[in-house]
């Protein structure tokens, strides 16, 4: 049997599954989706879940709470948070400024697991979910 690994972007996820309008798979059953993925003769080691937290708006942040807290109680997934680097932009045809905040560390956390993973030699396959072109070889 090959040992697989699954990592998943989270982030990711959940905002692709918005743009696709598919609420109905906020909750997909992560084990159940890489399980599905693997070919014969692989054995699903544990899966990695990456993310990082909202903060505002505070329903937003409810939900996230309650689907991590929930990812949390299942053995078969590890979950690993990333941070929100806040930012000023100003406009420049007016002037007026906003604050903005952009999602760090998950694509770090993704790369530093994978090797450390592979340098421990716990793994054969690397079973990535994600369609963030930084994790592109």
């Amino acid at each position: 049997m090959r040992r697989v690994i699954a990592y998943i972007d989270g982030y990711n996820l959940y905002y692709g599954l918005r743009e696709k309008k598919w609420k109905w798979a906020y909750w997909l059953d992560l084990h159940a989706l890489v399980s599905n993925l693997l070919k014969p003769k692989q054995l699903l080691i544990t899966t990695k879940y990456f993310t990082t937290i909202v903060k505002y708006p505070l329903d937003r942040h409810r939900r996230q709470t309650v689907y991590l807290e929930a990812l949390q109680t299942l053995e078969s997934i590890e979950v690993f948070f990333g941070h929100f680097l806040s930012q000023t932009v100003v406009c420049q045809k007016c002037g007026a400024s906003h604050l903005t905040h952009h999602e760090k560390m998950t694509d770090v956390n993704i790369a530093v697991e994978m090797m450390t993973d592979a340098f421990q030699n716990r793994m054969d396959v690397i079973l990535l979910l994600s369609e963030d072109s930084d994790l592109v070889g």
